[in-house]
């Protein structure tokens, strides 16, 4: 029974006797739905691009009352927004910039998700400013100076937050001295060290939160498919009224495969894409008023137990800042911030970025990292609008909303932590397009998971006696799934088999995955290892271990026969191998290279002329 009824306002109505959840559900079932009102419907707004921005203009559009349908030619987040430093923040560097207005839009954006939107997946993290000792006693005078400085600053970002906020959601800074720093930080390097600051940011599960967006806008009665690329722009005259797309999971030769989406406003949320729809323009001699520089960002993962530490660190470098930031039971390390002009799908992360992440780190460490204390390696691109500057650490993290043909609006540029910014700007800009004047909702509208969420982590114990597991089995389903734990662990009930851990990582459990399969719109195994869970980056075996399991969960979900499950495996070893080698090159075309030695899983294999990897014997 569909959880929809009536046309209601443009959109669709939720039936009342069905829940947030269920009607969020992106099973496989709701998936051959959509596909269907893609092909039949006429949209309002048409969203290119399942990644934070894109999500988050879905939800905004749908709050508003209109009909809206976003196509991804992947996976949710596939791009850049799986592979940040999870961070929520307001960019601590830009106060030095003088970008104060940047700063506290961001800061505003972290209050909110952090008490109202998203509590269960934005939560505080401290983070330490490492004062460096220099000169003895004769620098003294330059330590107080800069402690002063950063002192000032901090101030500056807890005021921006705004000191007395009750929404800011996150504790005031405090300087401590180098023995209080040690004492939260024991593998500071003693000598290097004059002190510390210690302030709060916002870290988050990027993956997960733009997943949590998409499932909250289809809870709405927005239309919402993955794994389908858009391929053209319809036009009549000059005037954009749809795109032609691609089902990327249609069986080969498939006469349903491509068809056009009719729509009266679309909007590319296409991030370092962008320019691939500038050149869909070229035909009819428009320019679209904006460019965007790719700039890679690469990231470690190590165990805990390398680091000995409480807190996180931001240091600063040559080209930009270093963060390095717990993470469960590891350390993320990052970014490096250079400019990447090769695959944008599978950005690759060389030796020569390693050395560097480690050669900065081991600067403050008692006990340097080398190669064998990681675990995992994620390469991103940021999308950066493009101007004079010649590093990319000096381009703008704006945003802009340009219309380079009436029907047709773009997005780009901006920061992870100011989405729901840029997502309600060009949402206004199609409004207004519509003749619909509805002001933006989201700032006051919690995410699937988010309500209750605070009663629950309170009585997380009863509600793990009351299904049978640990404690800490609520507590870390809590921090993924908010109140929609309940329906993990209905599972659980269902079939006590999947409460088990899950091979190769045993912190996740297999209901997970099938949740994942039933509810998040995962479709393949990589989707599962490397953003519903972060097992590809977690594990020494970079989820290789697990992926007989996942396939063979996710394959009693979505039906797949013993040689799909194998292929899914094969390519997903594949990847990993191809990403392992990448991180052996010394430069950015060596890398890429060997990163694309992997076709992608999904249709991508036919574009390169590629074939896809053989099942095992």
């Amino acid at each position: 029974m569909s959880p929809w009824r009536g046309d209601g306002y443009r959109g669709r109505v939720r039936d009342p006797n069905v829940s947030r959840s269920a009607a969020g559900q992106l099973s496989a079932e709701r998936r051959a739905d959509d596909l269907r009102r893609l092909r039949a419907e006429r949209f309002d707004v048409l969203i290119i691009g399942g990644g934070v921005t894109g999500a988050g203009a879905a939800l905004d559009a749908a709050s508003r009352g209109l009909k809206v349908a976003l196509v991804e030619a992947r996976d949710y987040a596939a791009g850049t927004s799986s592979r940040s430093s999870k961070l929520i923040h307001g960019g601590l560097r830009y106060l030095e910039q003088l970008e104060f207005h940047l700063v506290h839009e961001a800061l505003t954006e972290r209050g909110l998700l952090a008490t109202r939107l998203a509590p269960h997946l934005v939560r505080p993290v401290p983070i330490l400013v490492p004062l460096p000792a220099e000169g003895g006693v004769r620098d003294l005078p330059r330590r107080f100076l800069r402690r002063s400085y950063y002192g000032l600053g901090v101030a500056a970002y807890d005021a921006f937050a705004g000191v007395f906020g009750g929404g800011r959601g996150m504790p005031l800074h405090r300087h401590l001295t180098r023995e209080g720093a040690r004492r939260v930080f024991p593998s500071l390097r003693p000598d290097t060290l004059a002190g510390a600051i210690r302030y709060y940011d916002g870290q988050v599960d990027d993956a997960r939160l733009v997943v949590t967006l998409a499932r909250t806008a289809a809870s709405l009665g927005a239309t919402v498919v993955n794994s389908a690329r858009a391929v053209g722009l319809v036009r009549q005259a000059r005037e954009v009224t749809g795109v032609r797309v691609r089902d990327l999971e249609a069986p080969a030769g498939s006469p349903d495969a491509e068809f056009e989406v009719r729509a009266r406003t679309v909007i590319a949320a296409t991030g370092v894409w962008s320019d691939d729809m500038s050149r869909m323009l070229n035909d009819v001699g428009l320019r679209p008023g904006l460019r965007v520089r790719a700039s890679k960002g690469v990231h470690l993962v190590v165990p805990r137990s390398a680091i000995v530490g409480e807190t996180g660190l931001i240091l600063r470098t040559a080209t930009s800042v270093l963060f390095v930031i717990p993470w469960g039971g590891h350390w993320i390390i990052g970014t490096t911030d250079t400019d990447w002009q090769l695959d944008r799908s599978h950005p690759a992360a060389t030796a020569r970025d390693i050395a560097y992440l480690l050669e900065q780190v081991n600067t403050v460490l008692d006990r340097p990292l080398t190669t064998a204390d990681i675990e995992g390696v994620y390469a991103g691109l940021r999308p950066l609008l493009s101007g004079e500057a010649d590093s990319t650490s000096k381009l703008s993290r704006e945003h802009a909303v340009v219309e380079p043909m009436l029907g047709l609006l773009l997005v780009a540029g901006g920061k992870y932590t100011t989405y729901r910014v840029m997502a309600a700007d060009v949402v206004d800009h199609a409004a207004h397009r519509l003749g619909r004047a509805r002001p933006s909702r989201t700032a006051d509208l919690p995410l699937l998971g988010a309500d209750g969420y605070a009663a629950m982590w309170r009585d997380r114990a009863d509600l793990a006696r009351r299904h049978g597991v640990p404690v800490g089995v609520v507590e870390h389903l809590l921090e993924r799934y908010g109140n929609l734990t309940l329906d993990v662990l209905a599972l659980v009930d269902a079939d006590p088999l999947l409460g088990s851990p899950l091979a190769g990582a045993p912190e996740y459990l297999a209901a997970e995955v099938t949740y994942a399969a039933r509810a998040e719109g995962a479709l393949h195994v990589e989707d599962v290892l490397t953003r519903r869970t972060r097992i590809s980056i977690e594990t020494s075996h970079r989820g290789l271990e697990s992926a007989e399991h996942v396939a063979e969960l996710m394959g009693a979900v979505l039906g797949w026969d013993a040689a799909t499950r194998a292929r899914e495996v094969a390519h997903y070893r594949a990847r990993v191998e191809a990403e392992r080698e990448s991180q052996l090159m010394p430069d950015d075309i060596a890398a890429d290279a060997a990163r694309l030695g992997a076709p992608d899983v999904r249709g991508f294999a036919a574009d390169r002329g590629t074939e896809l990897p053989s099942s095992p014997r």
